[in-house]
């Protein structure tokens, strides 16, 4: 089809490609046939006025730890980055590049309650995670997402805004006339 267009208009590729102006006057229903219709002529002139233009979303991809390439590679504390590969009920299991995915326990997901993971985590996204545990010997890895620590929790306002009271004796509670009979014995 592009070189049915570059015959027509008598131009080479190379002066064709992002100038749109070599393209004004050519139009699309000129070269429509059994194979190609109008809409798809329209694109190829689009693509030739720019070329290299791709309509997907950038496509970006975990960037695996040099040196991290098996289990035995791994030491708790270390933090690395990987692809949720699964999310089941329990928690998400994360591709680290040591061929074994590793657990994220629904409860080490975030520094707040998870009801459910799906609301945090979903297949194919980059996360970053810390090595908490790795038994070699049974093939697992646990990971957590709590990167940093959990904000302290605040003293809340209603105590902050009472008044402390200065602590004082109790007071004598009011005896009845037995009770202060059997006091006088003991003196």
């Amino acid at each position: 089809m592009v070189e049915r267009i570059l015959a027509k208009i008598g131009k080479g590729i190379g002066e064709v490609m992002g100038q749109p102006a070599a393209l004004k006057g050519v139009a699309a229903a000129e070269f429509t046939d059994e194979k190609f219709g109008v809409p798809t002529v329209r694109d190829i002139l689009a693509e030739l006025e720019k070329p290299g233009r791709d309509p997907r979303p950038e496509f970006k991809t975990a960037t695996f730890q040099e040196g991290i390439e098996s289990l035995g590679d791994l030491r708790p504390d270390m933090i690395l980055e990987g692809v949720v590969t699964n999310v089941a009920a329990f928690g998400a299991f994360v591709d680290i590049g040591v061929h074994q995915d590793g657990l994220v326990h629904v409860s080490q997901l975030a520094n707040r309650f998870v009801k459910d993971p799906h609301e945090v985590v979903k297949p194919g996204q980059i996360v970053k995670v810390k090595v908490q545990e790795v038994d070699v010997k049974r093939q697992r890895i646990s990971l957590t997402m709590r990167l940093e620590p959990a904000p302290q929790r605040k003293e809340t306002q209603r105590t902050e805004a009472r008044p402390q009271r200065p602590s004082r004796a109790p007071e004598p509670k009011p005896q009845s006339a037995m009770a202060a009979a059997f006091a006088k014995l003991k003196k």
